[in-house]
């Protein structure tokens, strides 16, 4: 009978030593970074150091979304998401779902985080979700001062794209053909209006040839000559300025310059203007 009770007492132990279902193991990773909410079952969290690709497939939905809602370009806000979170593999991104690079306000009643911007004390807006994120973008920009951009076509991705530099949005002076440059290379303006991509392309093609009639034959010559090449580099693990120099053929100095960098550190996904 104690034989009996023993082994009794020796199951009960071990079944209380396994796992049991339902049970939430801790992140080994997790650094006090804000919680998120679950993403919906048909998404899939971006791995950790995500492409291009990788984030304007988790993300097209909520920009379209918001276009839908506020009139902001989708191509617009994934450009300007894509470029100022490094394809969402910056600290900012990460450690507080800021894809924007979105700084506090006095009025600002979330939390807040300390990243070196202007000032090496900047506040950065902290969100539950990047959802919120993308939220707060869209209601940043109805401020009076991107008032005009409301007034263009919502698929004249271009004249978002310069309206924002020209209303100070951002300090670099090439702000505009970046965005232009990652909208036309990924193909995002087939989030603005899928349907009359063609029907526009057509449109543009009239127009110009219109236009061409009506300009002197010297004037001609001088539009066929052919645009200053755009490079834009995505800076890979390993990447360092100097390497990023010589394969590009331009200085460390121009490369920080025209990307507004104050130090040599990189970071996987960031993306570098390398032509002048």
């Amino acid at each position: 009978m104690q034989r009996f009770l023993v082994l009794i007492i020796l199951l009960l132990c071990l079944t209380s030593c396994l796992p049991k279902r339902g049970v939430v193991l801790q992140d080994p990773d997790w650094k006090g970074r804000p919680s998120s909410p679950s993403l919906p079952s048909d998404d899939v969290p971006l791995p950790r150091s995500s492409t291009a690709e990788a984030y304007i497939a988790r993300y097209k939905n909520i920009a379209i979304e918001e276009m839908q809602q506020y009139g902001i370009p989708a191509s617009i806000k994934l450009a300007q998401a894509l470029l100022e979170s490094g394809n969402g593999n910056s600290a900012l991104a990460r450690n507080a779902n800021n894809h924007f690079g979105i700084k506090s306000t006095p009025s600002w009643q979330g939390k807040s985080i300390l990243k070196a911007d202007d000032r090496p004390d900047d506040r950065f807006r902290v969100y539950k979700s990047p959802e919120e994120s993308y939220r707060d973008h869209s209601e940043f920009l109805l401020r009076k001062r991107y008032a005009a951009l409301f007034e263009l076509d919502r698929d004249d991705y271009k004249a978002w794209a310069r309206g924002l530099k020209k209303a100070g949005y951002a300090t670099n002076p090439r702000y505009a053909e970046l965005l232009i440059n990652l909208i036309e290379r990924y193909e995002l303006y087939q989030y603005d209006r899928p349907e009359s991509r063609t029907e526009k392309i057509q449109r543009e093609e009239v127009v110009l040839a219109e236009v061409v009639e009506e300009i002197p034959e010297d004037k001609n010559k001088e539009m066929a000559k052919p645009p200053v090449a755009m490079s834009i580099h995505e800076v890979r693990s390993g990447d360092t300025l100097l390497a990023i120099s010589k394969t590009y053929s331009i200085s460390i100095e121009d490369i920080k310059t025209l990307n507004n960098l104050s130090d040599d550190a990189l970071s996987p996904g960031q993306l570098l203007l390398v032509s002048k």
